[in-house]
C-alpha cells in the first residue's frame, strides 16, 4: 500500500512542471557604454570600423601610387611569369636544367617585344610622311564635303582649322612625340630592368618563394595558401594566353582588311590592335577608332565606312564565338566589374594600370571561390538561396 502511494506521488511529481528560479538578468549599461548599446550607437561602431577599413586601403592606395616603378614592374611580371611558366615547365621535362629553360624562355619573351617594337617603330618612321601627305588630301577633300552641307561654316573656319592641321602634322614636334611615345624615358629603361630581373626569379624559383611566404601558416590556412598560389597562377596564365590567341587573330584579321583597302601603317595599326586586345571592353573600340580615322583622313570617308565595317566584323566574331572557346570560363566577372576594374586601374597606374586591372581582379575573385576548398567559396561570397524542387502530380 505505501509503495503503490510512493508511486502515485512519484508520478504527480513529474506531471508537475519544475519551478525554475528566473536567472538574473545583465544589468543595463550606464555611463559612456549606454551610448553605443542601442540602434544608433551599433551603426556608429560599424562606421568606425569601415572608416577603419578605408583608411587603411587609402594608406595601401597610396604608398602603390608612390612606388608605381617597383609595383607595376612586380606586377607585369608576375602576370608574364603566369603566362610562360608552361614553356619552362616544358622545356624542364624535357631534361633542361631549370636555369637554362629560365633563361630560354625569359630570351624567347624579350626577343619577341623587342622585335614587336622595332616593328612599330620602322613602320612609323618610313611610312610617316607618306601618311601626313594622304592626311592633307584627305583633309581637303573633308573640307569641300563639308562646304556642302547645310551648316552655316564659313571658308575662313575651315582654312583655320586646315592650316593648323597641316602645320601639325609638319611640324618635328609631331615625329619627336611620336617617338618619346615609343621610347620612353628613364624611367620606362629602369622598369623594364626591373621586370627582366623579377621575371627571371619568378620563372626560376616561382614555387619556392611562394613557399617561403608561406612559412608562418599551419593547418588550414597553409592549405588555404596553397589552393590561391595555384589559382592565381592558374586564371592569370589562362587570361594572358586566351588573350594573346584573340588578339592575333584580331590583329591579322583586321591587318588583312586594311590592306586591302589601301590604308597605310598597317603593320602599326595591326599590333595596335593586338596590344589594345587586352584591355577589355574598351581596347577593340579604340582600335577600329584609330584604324578608322587613320583611313578617313588618308583615303576619305567611303574607305573609312568599309574599314569601320571590317573592325565591327571582326570584334562580332571575336565576341560570338572566338572569345567564349579559347578563353573559356577563365574571366568570371560580370561586365560591370570589369568596367570598375578599368576605371580605377586607369586612376592609379594609367595604361598598365587598365591592362592588369582586369586579369587581377579575376585573380582576386578565383582566391575567394577556393577560400574554403577546391570548389568552396568563402562564406560571404556564398549562394544563399536554395532552388526549391517543385513536385506534381
Amino acid at each position: 500500500m505505501r509503495r503503490s502511494q510512493e508511486r502515485a506521488r512519484q508520478r504527480a511529481a513529474e506531471r508537475e512542471p519544475e519551478k525554475r528560479e528566473p536567472t538574473p538578468s545583465a544589468p543595463p549599461p550606464s555611463g559612456v557604454s549606454a551610448l553605443w548599446a542601442d540602434g544608433v550607437g551599433r551603426v556608429g561602431t560599424r562606421s568606425v570600423q569601415v572608416l577603419a577599413i578605408l583608411a587603411l586601403v587609402a594608406v595601401a592606395v597610396f604608398a602603390v601610387t608612390r612606388l608605381t616603378l617597383i609595383v607595376i614592374p612586380v606586377l607585369i611580371a608576375l602576370v608574364l611569369a603566369a603566362a610562360i611558366s608552361p614553356l619552362v615547365s616544358f622545356l624542364r621535362r624535357k631534361g633542361f636544367p631549370s636555369l637554362l629553360a629560365t633563361v630560354i624562355s625569359l630570351v624567347a619573351l624579350v626577343a619577341v617585344l623587342t622585335g614587336v617594337v622595332w616593328l612599330v617603330v620602322a613602320a612609323v618612321v618610313s611610312q610617316w610622311p607618306e601618311l601626313r601627305d594622304q592626311a592633307i588630301e584627305g583633309f581637303d577633300e573633308l573640307q569641300s564635303y563639308i562646304q556642302g552641307l547645310p551648316f552655316d561654316i564659313t571658308e575662313e573656319q575651315l582654312e583655320s582649322v586646315r592650316d593648323s592641321v597641316v602645320g601639325l602634322l609638319q611640324s618635328e614636334a609631331v615625329s619627336a612625340g611620336a617617338m618619346a611615345g615609343v621610347s620612353q624615358t628613364v624611367d620606362f629603361v629602369a622598369g623594364f630592368v626591373i621586370m627582366i630581373v623579377v621575371l627571371f626569379f619568378f620563372l626560376k624559383d616561382g614555387p619556392q618563394i611562394w613557399e617561403f611566404l608561406l612559412r608562418p601558416f599551419e593547418g588550414t590556412s597553409y592549405a588555404r595558401g596553397q589552393r590561391i598560389g595555384d589559382s592565381t597562377v592558374q586564371t592569370l596564365g589562362g587570361y594572358v594566353r586566351g588573350t594573346a590567341i584573340v588578339a592575333v587573330v584580331d590583329a591579322v584579321a583586321i591587318g588583312i582588311g586594311l590592306a586591302i583597302v589601301g590604308v597605310p601603317l598597317v603593320i602599326p595599326l595591326a599590333v595596335l590592335v593586338f596590344l589594345l586586345a587586352f584591355i577589355p571592353l574598351v581596347g577593340a573600340t579604340l582600335a577600329g577608332i584609330l584604324a578608322t580615322l587613320v583611313a578617313l583622313v588618308a583615303l576619305g570617308p567611303i574607305e573609312a565606312l568599309i574599314v569601320l565595317a571590317i573592325v565591327i566584323g571582326v570584334n562580332q566574331l571575336e565576341g560570338d564565338l572566338l572569345q567564349p572557346v579559347v578563353m573559356g570560363r577563365t574571366l568570371r566577372l560580370h561586365p560591370l566589374v570589369i568596367l570598375v576594374a578599368l576605371t580605377a586601374g586607369t586612376v592609379l597606374a594609367g595604361l598598365s594600370g587598365a591592362v592588369l586591372a582586369v586579369p587581377i581582379a579575376a585573380s582576386i575573385w578565383r582566391a575567394i571561390q577556393v577560400w574554403d576548398g577546391p570548389e568552396l567559396p568563402a562564406h560571404f561570397a556564398r549562394q544563399k538561396r536554395h532552388e526549391t524542387v517543385r513536385t506534381g502530380s
